[in-house]
């Protein structure tokens, strides 16, 4: 594995972080707080669509621009940064992954194009695990018929397409099924710039053409926990990105804000809490990039990669979180400040596709370390 970027990898990097200064600046993120502000969010997306951002990972026969996992970590990492209210993060890394999977190549084009936003749902009960799914699927004629409720998902209610993970009486099956035909109910969540909703389908009628997997194909599973692991890492990568802004912000704070004559960042104290906040961030966002690079390479490590990454990043969010807060002193718990963007997107990353205590435990299992 190379664990340096090549320069077309640096490239695109900076020219993310470029366009998302402009396009996303902290006064959209406070609309969308404040305002609940939807055109704010379309004209975002529409500008990532006017860069063929959603193209980046589709491969070339599909419509896309054919570059890999790794490219797409990249863009995600850098709309972390700035807390971009997009529907990037769950189209490019939930559902284009999904349909790369069950090789669905029909649908692709328009998710490539921009003109198709989606999703993943396949958590139930806050279980972000195939043994947990209960939503039923049965034969209704040439298609399927799923009842069931889907919880956490990201863009539940405002995603065009869902790839919703039910179980037949053969096993598992992977349905795509339109935003407009499932009931979504949005969740009261810390962070409006990644809405959640609650997602039930009540006989929801599926064509046969739609089914991505059919119930019972032993891909279903191994999908489904493929495109888990890329969910996970993604988020991970926004997650430190988020973690690494909060820093970078703490430690200018540190540098401007005087006491006793002095910037408060020279008191050997302080010293101390941003060096440890600079290494958990090092330390997670290397783990992340590891983790995207088993998966850009289909390494055989992948699935320990993943938790790795998310126990890590949530580790750095927790630390970030609280320092982030507590070194901008008194300022830090207003509203006007930027800082708490950064606080609530850190901290709803934690909670999604696990968090870092099942994440850990995961990885005791994978390594055979799990008390007897």
């Amino acid at each position: 594995m190379d664990f340096e970027f090549t320069d077309d990898q640096l490239e695109l990097r900076d020219a993310a972080r470029s366009v998302l200064a402009s396009a996303c600046p902290p006064s959209l993120v406070r609309a969308v707080y404040e305002d609940k502000d939807d055109d704010g969010r379309r004209a975002l997306w529409e500008t990532l669509v006017g860069l063929d951002w959603p193209a980046l990972g589709v491969a070339e026969d599909d419509g896309g621009l054919g570059l890999g996992f790794l490219e797409v970590g990249i863009l995600v990492e850098e709309m972390g940064r700035v807390v971009a209210p997009s529907p990037f993060l769950a189209t490019a890394t939930q559902l284009a992954p999904m349909l790369q999977e069950a090789d669905a190549s029909g649908f692709l084009a328009d998710v490539a194009a921009g003109r198709v936003t989606g999703t993943l749902a396949v958590a139930e009960g806050g279980r972000w695990t195939t043994d947990a799914v209960a939503c039923a699927a049965e034969r209704s004629g040439a298609g399927w018929r799923i009842d069931g409720r889907k919880s956490h998902v990201v863009d539940g209610a405002t995603a065009d397409e869902l790839a919703v993970v039910a179980r037949g009486d053969d096993g598992l099956g992977v349905f795509l099924v339109p935003g407009s035909a499932v009931t979504a109910l949005p969740l009261e969540v810390i962070d409006p710039t990644m809405p959640l909703a609650t997602v039930t389908l009540e006989g929801v009628e599926v064509d046969g053409d739609r089914v991505l997997i059919e119930p019972g194909d032993p891909r279903a599973e191994v999908a489904t926990t493929r495109v888990l692991e890329e969910a996970t890492t993604a988020l991970s990568l926004s997650t430190v990105a988020t973690c690494r802004s909060i820093f970078e912000t703490t430690l200018q704070y540190a540098k401007d804000r005087h006491q006793f004559g002095r910037p408060i960042g020279s008191f050997q104290a302080l010293k101390h809490r941003l060096a440890d906040c600079y290494l958990a961030v090092e330390r997670a966002a290397s783990l992340a990039y590891f983790a995207a690079l088993t998966i850009a390479e289909d390494d055989e490590r992948r699935a320990i990669a993943t938790s790795m990454a998310k126990a890590a990043a949530g580790d750095c969010q927790e630390l970030l979180t609280n320092d982030g807060l507590q070194l901008h002193g008194g300022v830090g718990f207003t509203w006007e400040h930027d800082l708490h963007f950064g606080l609530k997107r850190a901290a709803s990353g934690e909670l999604l596709f696990g968090t870092s205590i099942f994440h850990r435990a995961r990885l005791a299992r994978l390594l055979g370390l799990e008390a007897t």
